[in-house]
């Protein structure tokens, strides 16, 4: 059976890697190659869940299958999921149980660079880690939903024309629920 990491696993355990990362949000604007804010966010969401697709189909036992998910993102986000995937794999981890995106919405949209921020409740209640010994390596205290923000930046090499950059975890925005 292969072993997939799902979207919160990845995401939990960067949000934590990547802690006090954030910076303030910026007044919104039009995004530069886009022809609305509304068109930006279209594809900062897109690319966000491509991004969660992909982290769906990773194989921890295959590190060829990280390929994808180091594809939609870039700096901090790019480093700490290389960083993440690298120890999951060698810790010999078992990651099972879907992740659902319970809400997606526009933090702010910056027309220099051309970042778009998102406020997300990802779902990660049925999710399990599982070590090599067969015991739960997730705390006991964890949210059921996880509340982040994710910076989404310009791309020339995605599909989308975006790249996530940063995700953190976050207290103010958009409300998940408990």
């Amino acid at each position: 059976m292969r072993t997939r990491v799902t979207a919160a696993a990845l995401s939990g355990l960067l949000v934590l890697a990547l802690a006090g990362c954030t910076t303030p949000a910026p007044v919104p604007t039009p995004t530069p190659g886009f022809s609305s804010e509304e068109e930006a966010f279209a594809a900062a969401e897109e690319t966000y869940r491509a991004y969660v697709d992909a982290l769906n189909q990773v194989d921890l036992s295959d590190p060829e299958t990280f390929e994808a998910v180091y594809g939609w993102t870039t700096g901090d986000a790019n480093a700490g999921a290389r960083k993440t995937f690298t120890q999951m794999h060698a810790d010999d981890l078992v990651v099972d149980g879907p992740t659902t995106v319970d809400l997606l919405e526009k933090s702010a949209v910056q027309s220099s660079p051309g970042n778009v921020t998102l406020d997300v409740c990802l779902n990660v209640s049925q999710v399990t880690v599982i070590d090599s010994q067969g015991v739960s390596v997730v705390a006991e205290d964890r949210r059921d939903i996880q509340s982040m923000r994710v910076t989404i930046e310009p791309s020339t090499t995605t599909t989308t024309g975006f790249a996530i950059a940063e995700i953190d975890g976050r207290d103010d925005g958009a409300e998940c629920a408990s």
